[in-house]
């Protein structure tokens, strides 16, 4: 069931005062009966994580890694995101937005639904930047911080690339397909595209690459608003937990919570590399840190694509008992 939470007068880290609109979901275990787990979507997601048009639904359900029979599936819709298509939820001053405002209207919400303690938080690319951002304001108990092909900042290379995607937005006259055509371009790989179109082409000799494309391009324009793509982009650009903090390092001695870092090693959004960057500077300083690395040629869509590989990432995270955290069964892949 889908639920409505508004504010009225919510006060972002820009200074202004708006209303807000937004919708959560849960899934599984009432509340107050199971450990509940916070799933984070990311930039064209929603609330939607499982069932028949669930994307996730190959992670998350019954018997499946995150278990509906055993936990409590919460989703909040990141204000703004398109999902509820009624013009009260659209937000056309998005660059007053940060992503900390969205985690500090998650904090609202489960305050009101009466949660002080996650078991989890896990979200891949922007909702994995959530996810560093809720553990940040440290006004939720977490025990497992899961940031999937995502970092706890916006690197230099995001922010050229999410420049650019806001350029195509305001000047494009077709602002959603074009933005989205160079967008799966970074979210996949040479190699990924090479071995699935080889030059090949259709019947009428256009590349089935470019016929690949457009059909992306079409399909968010048929279910995606202007509004929500500036929006989700921009808020790519505001991540960055050191706000309150001089350091990462400095961030790890305070966060008391697992941390489970989930890298993709063909990533040319969310790079590898500053991936493990990050896991290395918390490891000076917090013994609770973790790191797994999907294997794979597609890139940044990995952590949806190799679903086989992430459930046996997160196996271990879940299977244990929700309250005595056995380290033994973490999955730590060294480079």
């Amino acid at each position: 069931m889908i639920s409505e939470f508004i504010i009225e007068d919510f006060k972002l880290t820009s200074g202004s005062k708006t209303l807000v609109k937004t919708t959560y979901q849960q899934f599984g275990k009432a509340l107050g009966t199971a450990p509940i787990v916070l799933i984070n979507h990311a930039l064209t997601g929603n609330s939607n994580v499982t069932g028949a048009q669930g994307w996730w639904s190959a992670i998350v359900g019954d018997n499946k890694v995150i278990d509906t029979q055993r936990f409590t599936i919460l989703s909040i819709d990141v204000p703004g995101n398109g999902f509820n298509v009624n013009s009260d939820y659209t937000i056309k001053n998005y660059k007053d937005w940060q992503l900390v405002d969205v985690a500090k209207i998650q904090v609202r919400i489960l305050e009101y639904l009466g949660v002080n303690e996650l078991f989890a938080v896990v979200g891949g690319s922007l909702g994995g930047q959530l996810v560093w951002e809720l553990a940040a304001l440290k006004a939720i108990k977490i025990a497992h911080i899961i940031p999937i092909a995502t970092d706890w900042k916006a690197t230099d290379w995001l922010l050229a690339n999410c420049k650019i995607q806001d350029s195509i937005l305001n000047n494009s006259t077709n602002p959603i397909y074009d933005a989205r055509l160079h967008a799966m371009t970074l979210y996949r790989t040479p190699r990924s595209l090479k071995q699935k179109f080889e030059r090949e082409r259709d019947e009428d000799s256009i590349f089935k690459v470019e016929n690949w494309l457009s059909y992306h391009g079409n399909l968010l324009q048929n279910r995606f608003q202007l509004a929500s793509y500036k929006l989700m982009n921009h808020l790519l650009t505001t991540a960055n937990v050191l706000r309150n903090y001089t350091s990462i390092k400095d961030f790890a001695q305070v966060i008391s919570a697992d941390i489970h870092l989930v890298s993709v090693d063909s990533d040319l959004f969310f790079l590898a590399e500053d991936i493990w960057e990050t896991y290395i500077d918390l490891c000076t300083e917090k013994d609770n840190v973790f790191i797994s690395e999907i294997k794979s040629i597609h890139g940044h869509d990995a952590f949806l694509i190799e679903t086989a590989q992430l459930q046996n990432i997160l196996k271990p995270i879940f299977e244990t008992k929700t309250h005595e955290h056995n380290h033994k069964h973490h999955i730590v892949w060294n480079r």
